[in-house]
């Protein structure tokens, strides 16, 4: 029995781990760039956009189509910047157990 014990206490300390990983994810701020900078996006940790920066030469007519693209580039980079923080959290906690057979890969 005392491995048991051993087991849940392990246990409830990767819980504990986890839930400030999850809170600390949720808070951190991500920012996408593209066109040089001239387009810039925050990210949540949750995913939500809480800012978007052009660059004002952006906003002259017939430049519509290419800042649409370049938002569209800003966020995406973005979100690979999150989901990689995400995964190296993950793989933060995990530890050792990382490595074991059957478990996700992050």
């Amino acid at each position: 029995m005392k491995d048991l014990g051993s087991l849940m206490k392990q246990a409830q300390e990767m819980q504990e781990k986890l839930q400030a990983a999850q809170a600390k994810l949720a808070a951190a701020e991500i920012e996408g760039v593209s066109g040089g900078d001239m387009v810039r996006v925050t990210l949540t940790g949750a995913g939500a956009l809480t800012r978007l920066h052009i660059d004002e030469s952006l906003l002259a007519p017939g430049e519509s189509e290419i800042l649409a693209d370049l938002i569209i580039a800003a966020h995406a980079d973005a979100r690979r910047k999150l989901e990689a923080a995400q995964a190296e959290t993950m793989r933060d906690i995990a530890g050792p157990l990382a490595d074991l057979p059957g478990m996700p890969k992050f």
